[in-house]
């Protein structure tokens, strides 16, 4: 049996902190239900205050990764956001609607909020993958792929995927590109993300209930 306790102290578990940012109606409570839960809602309802989910990664045999996943959404409107919720996070998607160019537009805005309120230890940006959502409808930004790519360079993204929530395209993909972002931090510094993993996060901002709902 000593063997089998020695695998698990090998084992090790993270929890990260992840932000789904961007305005409103560009689909970000679908691709967290999508991601987390394998669904898809037809029915669009704005979401109020704060959200978060929970998806658990067995990213290899030695590595468990908790993803806590913030639908920052509701606040849209107030244009900034309080510090609170982007505290200790360790990642973001954002995500605009490619049907609406608007929201391709306020991408920078996004993305400048979360760079002036939250970074890794070494006072780097954390690591935002950009996400043009609504890839199975008529687009309405002209941007090329290269377009693209230019873009996530100069804007500071990690990188781009076109995502659907309806027809579950690139999520998981864009999820696992994010997250070996994350990991690749977290083995720069390890005893500060410990930190962030094992005693600021669990004592949790949310209250237990919403908690045990999204479960």
């Amino acid at each position: 049996m000593a063997g089998g306790g020695g695998g698990a102290a090998e084992c090790r578990e993270h929890l990260f902190k992840v932000l789904v940012i961007g305005e409103l109606g560009v689909g970000k409570t679908s691709i967290i239900k999508r991601y987390v839960h394998q669904l898809f809602s037809q029915h669009y309802r704005a979401t109020i205050g704060v959200d978060f989910a929970l998806k658990v990664l067995h990213w290899d045999s030695k590595t468990l990764v908790r993803l806590q996943l913030w639908d920052i959404a509701g606040q849209e409107r107030f244009g900034n956001m309080t510090r609170v919720y982007y505290k200790e996070a360790v990642g973001a998607f954002v995500v605009f609607d490619v049907t609406r160019g608007s929201t391709f537009e306020a991408v920078s805005k996004w993305k400048h909020d979360l760079d002036s309120k939250v970074l890794l230890p070494n006072g780097s940006p954390i690591p935002a993958v950009l996400l043009a959502n609504k890839c199975d409808q008529k687009k309405d930004n002209g941007q090329t792929p290269s377009q693209m790519d230019q873009f996530c360079r100069e804007g500071g993204f990690v990188g781009w995927f076109e995502t659907s929530a309806k027809d579950n395209i690139n999520i998981d993909e864009a999820a696992r590109f994010l997250v070996e972002n994350i990991l690749a931090n977290y083995r720069s510094f390890p005893n500060e993300d410990n930190d962030v993993s094992k005693l600021k996060l669990d004592p949790d901002p949310l209250k237990a209930e919403s908690k045990s709902q999204c479960c």
